[in-house]
């Protein structure tokens, strides 16, 4: 019974394990499922929400692809216009070119059309010529009863005179359109440099005038028995002119270094009050100190102004020396200073060496610092000095030539020259004195009278013209450009002036009848 009782709790044991275990199979199997539908659902959701990302992202590439591939469309579009305007502008110029080259041609057809029609005419003109030519000796051979040879010697001289007339013509023709456009570019050359420089027009005097306080120290300059005036003219070589002018003392000298000193000494006698031989002869040497460290100053300002460098300092003291230089009443240094900076001015319009042109321009007269001191004239004077401190060639050869007395070497010296006659030239630059302005008109006429053929001659415009009438029956209009021609270069010889002289030459013919 106990063992029934044992097999039976077995069976129902075993039957509550199978049925456990079916029911956990099924609650597992219904779990299994739940999760699984759970998972499908999620995994759906997971699935369209990768889609849509998908779809988003497919619609973003898309957007980024269309923009890439406007932009790239647009740069393509401006490149294919930019290569079509360089390609429009390459026709347009190949076409320019094309029609420049096709009217070339033309006038090069034109040209040689006129050239093969004067060819011809020139031929048939030859061959007229000759027929006449025959012609003629042969009328003269029957005529004159002369040989052939005669006649042909004939011939040669009447023909040898008609070319020469010939050939003063178009002489005087090509002579004109060169001078003309000669002149022309001169001109703008000439007027662009005056235009970049101005200097003003100096003036000097052989006198010089000291204002006094008053009267009385006329009698203190010249001292008890004249002894402070004699001693003051003794120091400084000028003469000293006390007159009945009112509280002045002119001061009369050529040399215009000695007049300054004794300018300055004199002012500063009169400013101190203590005027006897001592104090005149320590002021006089304290004032000449000055004036000759004034000098070396001007010398050193003007070529630091004109940016020439290198120059020995006794030729710089010496350029500073043409300060108180005059020439014609021009003031030395300022004409010296104008031509270095017109002969620079020219040189830079030219291509040529600007400093060394401004160099020449400022040494050209350097002679007249000293020529008073030593022998020769300034160019010679001006040529040891320029030697003497191994000065450029181009610089010694410029002061050499700058008035004609030795032939041009180079561009500078030109310049210089031609520089040097504008600044001298120039309205109110210089001023002659009336006996050799007189002079030089008379000579003018002198020298126009002296050809053959001429009936009068009149000096004009102060002597920068000179008209001349010719006889009509003894010089015909060839002879009258050939007689210019030759009283200019008269003049060129025989002549100092500045400037230029305008030679015109009338010849007229009257014919002058009486109604009675």
């Amino acid at each position: 019974m106990e063992y029934v009782y044992v097999t039976l709790i077995i069976l129902l044991a075993f039957v509550a394990l199978l049925a456990g275990a079916w029911a956990g199979y099924f609650l597992r199997q219904r779990i299994a499922e739940k999760k699984l539908g759970l998972a499908e659902v999620r995994a759906e959701e997971i699935v369209q929400e990768a889609m849509r990302q998908a779809e988003a992202l497919k619609k973003e590439r898309l957007l980024e692809a269309k923009d890439e591939i406007h932009r790239l469309r647009l740069e393509t579009d401006r490149e294919l216009k930019e290569r079509r305007s360089e390609l429009t502008k390459v026709e347009a110029r190949v076409q320019q070119k094309e029609e420049m080259l096709d009217r070339k041609q033309e006038a090069l057809e034109r040209k040689e059309e006129r050239l093969n029609e004067q060819e011809k005419l020139i031929q048939e003109q030859l061959a007229e010529a000759e027929a006449l030519v025959a012609k003629r000796e042969e009328m003269i051979q029957k005529i004159a009863e002369l040989t052939r040879e005669e006649a042909r010697q004939l011939i040669m001289d009447d023909v040898r005179v008609q070319a020469l007339h010939d050939a003063a013509v178009i002489a005087r023709s090509i002579e004109e359109q060169a001078k003309n456009e000669a002149e022309k570019k001169a001109r703008e050359i000439l007027a662009t440099v005056i235009q970049r420089y101005s200097a003003e027009v100096v003036t000097e005097t052989t006198v010089s005038v000291v204002t006094l306080p008053n009267d009385e120290m006329k009698g203190r300059i010249i001292g008890r028995e004249g002894r402070n005036i004699r001693t003051l003219e003794t120091l400084t070589g000028i003469d000293l002119i006390i007159d009945d002018t009112p509280e002045a003392v002119v001061l009369s000298g050529f040399d215009p270094i000695r007049r300054e000193i004794a300018k300055i000494a004199l002012e500063r006698l009169v400013a101190d009050g203590r005027i006897h031989p001592a104090r005149i002869e320590e002021m006089v040497e304290k004032v000449r100190r000055e004036v000759d460290d004034r000098m070396r100053e001007y010398g050193e300002q003007t070529v630091f102004e004109l940016g020439i460098y290198g120059m020995h300092p006794d030729l710089i003291k010496i350029v500073g020396r043409l300060h108180y230089r005059t020439s014609y009443g021009q003031n030395a240094l300022a004409h010296a200073k104008e031509v270095a900076y017109l002969a620079g001015l020219l040189a830079a319009e030219l291509g040529e060496d600007v400093i060394l042109a401004r160099r020449a321009g400022l040494l050209h007269d350097i002679g007249k610092a000293i020529d008073h001191e030593v022998e020769g004239s300034h160019v010679e004077v001006g040529i040891e000095l320029a030697k003497k401190y191994k000065e450029h060639p181009v610089v010694i050869n410029a002061i050499a030539s700058h008035h004609g007395d030795e032939p041009v070497n180079s561009v500078i010296s030109m310049i210089v020259g031609a520089v040097d006659a504008l600044s001298a030239a120039r309205p109110g630059a210089r001023r002659e004195t009336l006996e050799s302005y007189l002079k030089r008109l008379r000579r003018l006429e002198e020298i126009a009278v002296s050809f053959e053929g001429v009936e009068k001659s009149y000096a004009i415009q102060a002597g920068r013209e000179v008209r001349i009438l010719v006889r009509p029956d003894q010089i015909d209009d060839a002879g009258a450009y050939v007689l210019a021609r030759e009283i200019t270069k008269r003049i060129e010889q025989e002549l100092d002036y500045p400037g230029h002289i305008k030679v015109t030459v009338i010849r007229e013919t009257r014919a002058v009848e009486y109604a009675k």
